[in-house]
């Protein structure tokens, strides 16, 4: 197979990740890096690729094909414009916009033209994520009744204090982190058509939340609660459970999700399941049977990108599409908005 040439426009944090892994694809390789910053430079010349320093630049002298859109939050929808309008498929990272209004003009552009987008919710493709979708899915335990869940952990004083950024509204948990939960959940659970929160700043006294408390209503009639903080000493989040990043210290005895249903329930990630048999009388003074779900851990940004590879090519469609995206933005500003005005939010668009 002849590789695809794929290039990654943004060489930070997330940019250099997708770099690592086009360095080890066996489907896709990197063929130019766009970024103006001067530090961009030592980051191509170590990879031994060109740098550009627009995506105009980029598609008039080394058409690759396709882009990894890894560039700051506010030029998302300009960048994938640009690549709309050459024909270009790309990986857009999340989030699709920085407002729902912009999102939704992106989605009505990618739908209309047919564009091949990928949103970069990475999660997605977590085999941890398929496996318990898998179980859910399967009717294993029952109707879904509710999911609990947490992202509660700790950021360090010199994480706002390197970027002050951090510290003022259009930062915060919420809208840096959640945003990923509201994807996990939607695959898991379904639509969310109603929201509700109360969030607090009481412990690092910022004008933004340091700590959150969630309830979701979804389509199927099941509720959720989930927890959020970045102030909480605790290690009930995905990163610290998964064992996917192995930049985080991780605890294999930890969830950051329960799913239940009226036959059981599954943790994730630890995939423990406690289910009661079909032809039983069930009750809380049964025991269930107990079991755990055998799983594969594999980087789900590498999962992502060969993904990705195959949506170049045409031979699947993006299972997180622009209009995914689009969504996931929208529950993310109705928690805002709720945590603002203490009022229930519909987020139902039907």
């Amino acid at each position: 197979m002849t590789k695809q040439k794929i290039a990654v426009a943004g060489a930070g944090y997330i940019g250099l990740a997708h770099i690592g892994c086009l360095q080890t694809s066996a489907t896709c390789e990197l063929s130019a890096i766009v970024d103006p910053s001067p530090a961009a430079r030592a980051v191509a010349v170590q990879a031994g690729v060109p740098l550009f320093t627009s995506l105009d630049e980029l598609i008039k002298t080394s058409r690759p094909d396709g882009v990894i859109l890894a560039t700051p939050n506010q030029f998302h929808v300009e960048h994938a414009l640009t690549c709309i309008n050459a024909g270009l498929p790309m990986l857009l990272e999340k989030p699709i916009a920085t407002t729902l209004q912009e999102g939704e003009r992106l989605v009505e552009v990618v739908e209309s033209t047919q564009a091949k987008v990928l949103i970069g919710h990475h999660r997605a493709h977590s085999p941890i994520m398929a496996k318990a979708k898998e179980i859910v899915d399967s009717g294993k335990l029952g109707r879904l009744v509710g999911v609990m869940g947490s992202a509660v952990f700790y950021k360090p004083h010199h994480y706002f204090e390197d970027n002050p950024w951090r510290k003022q509204v259009g930062a915060g948990p919420i809208l840096l982190n959640m945003i990923h939960e509201v994807h996990s959940l939607r695959m898991l659970c379904g639509d969310i058509i109603q929201v509700q929160a109360l969030s607090s700043n009481a412990v690092r006294g910022f004008p933004i939340e340091d700590t959150v408390a969630i309830n979701f209503r979804f389509a199927s009639g099941a509720l959720g609660t989930f927890m959020l903080s970045d102030t909480a000493a605790s290690p009930r989040s995905w990163e610290q459970t998964s064992q996917e990043n192995k930049a985080y210290s991780s605890y294999d005895d930890e969830d950051c999700y329960v799913i239940t249903g009226t036959y059981g329930s599954l943790s994730v990630p630890t995939m423990r399941l406690k289910t009661y048999a079909r032809d039983e009388d069930r009750s809380w003074w049964k025991p269930f049977e107990v079991s755990t779900a055998a799983i594969t851990r594999e980087d789900p940004l590498a999962c992502q990108l060969e993904h990705f590879g195959a949506v170049v090519r045409g031979e699947v469609a993006p299972i997180v599409t622009a209009r995914d995206g689009c969504e996931n933005l929208r529950i993310t500003e109705a928690i805002v908005e709720s945590g603002r005005t203490g009022r229930v939010i519909n987020t139902s668009t039907k």
